[in-house]
C-alpha cells in the first residue's frame, strides 16, 4: 500500500512519527497525510537519492523502517461491498479509510450533523436510527464512549425532528459548522469502532445490492463496475431509462482487444453519460469521480485515488 497525501490512519500516525524524530516534519502527529507529510517525505527521498514523490511506496517505507514490512490496505481482505463503501464514503468526506468511517460537519447544508461514511444526517432523518442501533446493541461500549452524555444521546434519538436539529444547533454545531468538543471526538471515537462500521455497512447494503442489478442490466462484471454503480446509486440515485438507451447505444461502438478493456471502455460510456445529465453544476465533479473509478486511477477534490493500492478494487470477477 502506497501512503500519500490524502492518507490517514494508523500507519500515517507512524510515519508522521518517523519523520519527527528524523527532525523532518515539525507538524501535529494526526495520522492525516497532509502537505506537511508530504514535504518531509518529499526531504527524505532527496536525501536518500529516491524519486521525490512524496508518496511512501514500498523503497521508500523500507528507507524509513528498516526490516518492517510496508504497510497493508486498510480493507486488505475485507468483503467487496465494504471496500466500495469505502471508496464512496472517501469521496462525501474527502477522508481515505479508517477516517472516511468517522467523517463530520455541521449544518452547512441545513441538516443538523452529518456523520459516517455516506454522511447520514439528523434533518433527513438518516442518522438518527444508525444511532439507536449502536446505543441498543453496544450499550457497554456506547457508554464507555459517551459516558454521561449518552442519556442526552438516548433522548435526542427519540426527540421529534425540530427539537433534534434544535439541540444540534444550539449545543453541538458552533458558527461555520464546526462540531463542538466533546461531541466531534466522541463521535468520531464511535465511528472508527468495528462495531459502528458494521451499523454503517448494513444500512449501505440496500444500495450495494441495487448497484449488481444495475451491473448486470449492462452486463458489467468486474469489482470497479460494482464500486461505480454502488457510487452511482449513491450519489446520483439511479440511470433514467433514456440515459440507458444512449448507454447501450454506445456500447454497440466498442471495439476492444480483451474483456478487461471492454470492461474499461464499457465504463467509460456508462460515466460520461451519467455525468452529462448530472445538474449543470455538478457535471465536471460527477465526470471526475465516475471515471476515477472506471479507469482505476484519479485524482478528485485534490485526493489521489489508486483503487487496487488503496482499496483493493480491480477488474476481477465479482
Amino acid at each position: 500500500m502506497t501512503l500519500r497525501r490524502g492518507s490517514s490512519g494508523d500507519n500515517v500516525r507512524r510515519l508522521q512519527e518517523r519523520l519527527r524524530d528524523l527532525g523532518l516534519y515539525p507538524g501535529p502527529i494526526d495520522s492525516a497525510f497532509g502537505g506537511g507529510s508530504e514535504s518531509g517525505v518529499k526531504t527524505f527521498q532527496a536525501r536518500e537519492h529516491l524519486p521525490a514523490t512524496g508518496c511512501v511506496d514500498a523503497a521508500t517505507w523500507d528507507r524509513l523502517f528498516p526490516g518492517q514490512p510496508p504497510p497493508q490496505p486498510e480493507l486488505a481482505g475485507a468483503p467487496v461491498a465494504d471496500r466500495c463503501l469505502a471508496l464512496t464514503g472517501s469521496f462525501e468526506t474527502g477522508a481515505q479509510p479508517p477516517d472516511c468511517f468517522c467523517g463530520i460537519s455541521g449544518d452547512f447544508d441545513g441538516q443538523g450533523i452529518s456523520f459516517g461514511v455516506l454522511q447520514w444526517n439528523i434533518g433527513q432523518g438518516t442518522l438518527q436510527p444508525l444511532l439507536q442501533s449502536f446505543v441498543e446493541q453496544h450499550s457497554g461500549l456506547a457508554g464507555d464512549i459517551f459516558h454521561d452524555n449518552l442519556d442526552t444521546l438516548r433522548s435526542l434519538a427519540a426527540a421529534s425532528r425540530d427539537d433534534q436539529l434544535e439541540f444540534t444547533r444550539s449545543s453541538v454545531v458552533q458558527h461555520r459548522g464546526q462540531v463542538n468538543e466533546p461531541w466531534r471526538g466522541m463521535l468520531r471515537t464511535m465511528g472508527r469502532t468495528p462495531e459502528f462500521r458494521s451499523i454503517q455497512a448494513q444500512e449501505a447494503a440496500g444500495k450495494y445490492q441495487k448497484g449488481l442489478a444495475i451491473c448486470g442490466e449492462y452486463g458489467l462484471k468486474s469489482q470497479r463496475a460494482a464500486a461505480l454503480m454502488f457510487d452511482i446509486v449513491t450519489q446520483n440515485g439511479s440511470i433514467n431509462d433514456i440515459v440507458k438507451a444512449q448507454i447501450l447505444a454506445d456500447f454497440k461502438t466498442v471495439a476492444a482487444s480483451s474483456a478487461e478493456d471492454l470492461e474499461v471502455a464499457k465504463m467509460r460510456i456508462v460515466a460520461n453519460r451519467r455525468a452529462a445529465v448530472a445538474k449543470k453544476e455538478f457535471v465536471d465533479d460527477v465526470r471526475t469521480r465516475k471515471l476515477t473509478i472506471a479507469e482505476g486511477k484519479g485524482t478528485v477534490h485534490g485526493i489521489t485515488y489508486d483503487l487496487e493500492d488503496t482499496f483493493g478494487l480491480t477488474l476481477q470477477p465479482l
